[in-house]
């Protein structure tokens, strides 16, 4: 199977059915290059084939950080159980219904057979296993406790899914409405509206002013709906690719959205929570501090905090305290620094900062759930003045009806 791998031939995923040399009968699945190649495969380990197929692969979904946050924690479980690395890759590999998924266990665990370091293999693909999950992984293999690193590191990612979790539905909700509300509006401008128009034309009396001016409204988006959506999607599309690609136009963001008042301070605590929560990961796993600041800071979400970070990392590899390269930086909650400080002098920064991560996540978590209470007022409010303001105009003229009459 590796030498097929190696050499360019696509491999396939078989399953098999067979009995062993008790007569049990076993089944199973094996990524081979053909059926023969399977078969030579199960008779060295004991099995006679009695069927083989092939398994159509379905185009699998996109990996997500959440599939690799679940594959670290069972790699953990299993490991911990006395289960060899080889055989968890199999279990977990098999048991996952994305087959997307299942393919990069198979090319991982081929890559390890071969006499690959895990650490070396996870390398290999950065888009799912950045450096802070390859650094800890090779700091587990070193030490001989990969176990307990992959469980360390698979409550690290859920905690940091949970709070990406909590911060999206926070900023979706209000986003989602106003997006609903532009729909709703659009379809009353274009179809309502002109049939009150129709109406009023034949009154023959002169309109309200709100009546004129929702009725001019109507006409812009009657005559030019096409360049109003285009100008919108487009608009839309070319901002978040220039937000995506330009450091400059992500700075700028990552600055604003620190300055929006009530989420920004929502924004502010997740990545302090996720900056403590890596740094205190890192150091607990033993990586070096210069070295572990080289992944904390694109783990905060926030490139305000990965470039304080390149400074922080500056000062203390010329030999400044971390509470004081902290403090210079000047974007760290008072708490923070002091609970760092204590760390230093008790020799115990990666407890101190884990606290400091608690605290923070339960501050989300209760600013998450007051901003859920306090947008649906809001909310309501704001579309009540929207489509009431529209409702409310197009029914002036009415009250001026018995006047003509």
């Amino acid at each position: 199977m590796a030498t097929a791998a190696s050499q360019g031939i696509k491999d396939y995923v078989f399953e098999w059915e067979g009995k062993d040399r008790n007569g049990k009968i076993v089944r199973g699945e094996t990524r081979a290059s053909g059926e023969n190649q399977v078969q030579a495969m199960l008779r060295r380990q004991g099995v006679f084939p009695t069927k083989i197929k092939k398994r159509n692969m379905r185009s699998g979904k996109k990996i997500k950080p959440k599939d690799i946050a679940l594959f670290t924690r069972q790699m953990a479980t299993m490991m911990k159980a006395g289960v060899p690395l080889l055989q968890a890759f199999d279990i977990v590999g098999r048991g996952n219904t994305n087959p997307s998924v299942g393919k990069l266990l198979n090319d991982i665990r081929a890559d390890v057979e071969t006499g690959t370091s895990l650490n070396a293999a996870f390398r290999k693909y950065p888009l799912y296993f950045d450096s802070l999950y390859c650094n800890l992984v090779e700091a587990g293999e070193a030490a001989g406790i990969l176990e307990a690193l992959l469980d360390r590191l698979a409550m690290y990612m859920e905690k940091t899914e949970a709070i990406k979790g909590k911060i999206k539905s926070a900023l979706m909700y209000p986003i989602s409405v106003v997006i609903v509300a532009f729909v709703v509006v659009t379809v009353i401008m274009i179809f309502v509206i002109p049939a009150f128009k129709e109406v009023f034309t034949s009154f023959g009396a002169d309109l309200p002013a709100p009546t004129l001016l929702v009725m001019g409204i109507s006409e812009i988006f009657v005559q030019w709906w096409w360049l109003i959506f285009g100008v919108l999607g487009g608009g839309f599309y070319f901002f978040m690719q220039a937000w995506r690609r330009s450091e400059k136009v992500q700075m700028f963001m990552d600055r604003l959205m620190l300055k929006i008042p009530i989420f920004g301070i929502l924004i502010e605590k997740s990545a302090v929570a996720r900056w403590t929560r890596t740094l205190s990961t890192m150091f607990a796993a033993g990586v070096p501090l210069v070295e572990a600041l080289d992944s904390v800071g694109g783990a905060a979400g926030n490139s305000v905090y990965a470039m304080a970070t390149d400074k922080i990392q500056q000062e203390v590899s010329t030999g400044t305290s971390l509470t004081a390269a902290m403090t210079n930086a000047n974007i760290f909650p008072s708490m923070v620094l002091q609970m760092c400080a204590i760390g230093e002098e008790s020799g115990s920064i990666d407890h101190m900062l884990g606290k400091a991560a608690d605290f923070y996540e339960e501050e989300v978590d209760e600013m998450v759930a007051g901003l859920s209470s306090l947008m649906e007022p809001i909310i309501i409010v704001f579309l009540g003045g929207l489509i009431g303001g529209i409702v409310v105009s197009m029914y002036l003229p009415i009250f001026k009806l018995g006047q003509v009459v």
